[in-house]
């Protein structure tokens, strides 16, 4: 650790602060992304898509809370386009007084950088912020880079004229600036900030998982150099030194990716009106209050597992299962009928319970084939819901997809006799509970 913190840039976001929320349990970041593609080389530039004026205002935000035993991180993501109002402060950049006024939240940080931010920040949430990191793009190229790149699956192909980000279904290991075109791509669907957030969620969760499964923790020269590229390009408050940086280290060695948690803030209106400003995210209040209280508290954001009822006999542990695969369409949503096109007996009836069990909606009253020689099962779906055929896809690995206009929402499954299993799927954002919540190992690639 010797020496790790001298390359960090500090700012004092703190200062002078007054009227601040009291200090709950754990420990409470702001990890806020800005823009600073002034400082990236012209040809990453043109080759990540990085064209245009840097905008001086954060990219992203989030409140990281690290709970008091150090065992469970929460990462809750503050939409950029947030409808916020900016207390009294003075401009930055002309030097004139503002008296309270209606922004998005991306706009604190260009009004008053880094101190407005957190003034901002914590008179919407009423959490007290402990710690302030500022990351930028180049100090995230350089670290993913350094870490060896990261890898990130998904179920669906990703595609953004704006940042060149193009991916296909399946897994990827991404460079830096390909990191980058993912963590900032908002084009990709309808979703635009929302899914974006979704997917800076996964990214992070992966960095967790490459960071406790990669050596980078238990590697002393790897860690140092991962470290140093990171610190070497961030800012952060004066408090955050080597010395906390080793205490965070030492309590949080058993890390995993199950022990972070991911949640977005509950949004009332996505697209609410202002003069003047345009379409804000207008959170919905009563459950921002919620959210933001079980954060002051320490408590976790994901829901509990049920308790075991009295009486009843504590179920021996499963074997361990194959990990779910990623799919874009959840399971329940899509409605299969089952056929059997062999002359095996009961194999429709097999087909059709192992796709429920693994999810699917299935008629439950399986029927025979009008051919009874079918060697590779087919999925006969219309081109309408062609997203829910690959899921079925997905289950049943070496089917053949075969579009048949007309057909309907109902999926047909035709069992061949390469019938071997159903695999589980998932879907890829298998948002839990009151706060729609994921974790960690929820959102990573499987093994």
């Amino acid at each position: 650790m010797t020496g790790l913190d001298v390359g960090i840039e500090r700012v004092d976001p703190f200062k002078d602060m007054k009227n601040r929320p009291r200090a709950g349990h754990g420990l409470n970041f702001l990890l806020v992304g800005t823009d600073g593609r002034d400082r990236i080389s012209r040809e990453d530039r043109r080759e990540y898509r990085l064209g245009g004026a840097p905008c001086h205002c954060t990219d992203t935000v989030m409140l990281v809370h690290l709970s008091a035993d150090r065992k469970r991180a929460s990462v809750v993501s503050l939409p950029r386009d947030s409808y916020a109002e900016l207390p009294a402060h003075r401009d930055e950049s002309s030097g004139e007084q503002h008296g309270p006024h209606p922004v998005k939240l991306n706009a604190a940080y260009a009004e008053g950088g880094p101190r407005l931010t957190v003034r901002t920040v914590e008179q919407m949430t009423r959490v007290k912020i402990d710690h302030y990191l500022e990351v930028d793009f180049t100090s995230f190229m350089k670290t993913v880079d350094a870490m060896g790149g990261v890898e990130i699956c998904t179920a669906k192909a990703l595609n953004d004229r704006n940042t060149g980000l193009h991916l296909l279904p399946g897994t990827h290991r991404l460079s830096g600036g390909q990191a980058l075109q993912y963590v900032r791509s908002r084009h990709v669907d309808g979703a635009a900030d929302l899914g974006r957030m979704q997917r800076q969620q996964r990214f992070m969760a992966a960095i967790v998982k490459q960071a406790t499964t990669g050596g980078v923790l238990l590697n002393p020269v790897k860690f140092k150099q991962v470290s140093s590229t990171l610190l070497g390009s961030v800012r952060a408050d004066p408090g955050f030194g080597s010395e906390q940086m080793l205490a965070l280290g030492q309590a949080m060695r058993d890390f995993a990716p199950s022990s972070s948690e991911f949640a977005s803030v509950p949004i009332g209106n996505p697209s609410f009106p202002v003069k003047g400003i345009g379409s804000t995210v207008k959170w919905d209040g009563p459950k921002a209050a919620e959210l933001f209280e079980a954060v002051r508290q320490d408590r976790p954001l994901a829901p509990a597992p049920g308790p075991v009822r009295p009486g009843r006999p504590v179920q021996p542990a499963r074997p361990q299962q194959p990990p779910a695969v990623p799919v874009d369409v959840p399971p329940e949503r899509i409605r299969v009928r089952v056929e059997n096109g062999t002359r095996i007996d009961g194999l429709g009836s097999r087909v059709d319970a192992a796709l429920r069990a693994t999810g699917f909606d299935t008629t439950g009253t399986p029927g025979n084939g009008a051919g009874r020689d079918v060697k590779r099962t087919v999925i006969a779906y219309d081109p309408r819901w062609d997203r829910s055929a690959r899921t079925v896809s997905a289950a049943l690995p070496g089917s053949e997809l075969r579009a048949v206009p007309g057909r309907g929402r109902t999926v047909l499954v035709i069992a061949g006799t390469d019938y071997r299993k159903v695999v589980p799927v998932r879907p890829e954002d298998p948002h839990q509970g009151r706060f729609g919540v994921l974790t960690g190992d929820q959102v990573t690639c499987g093994k």
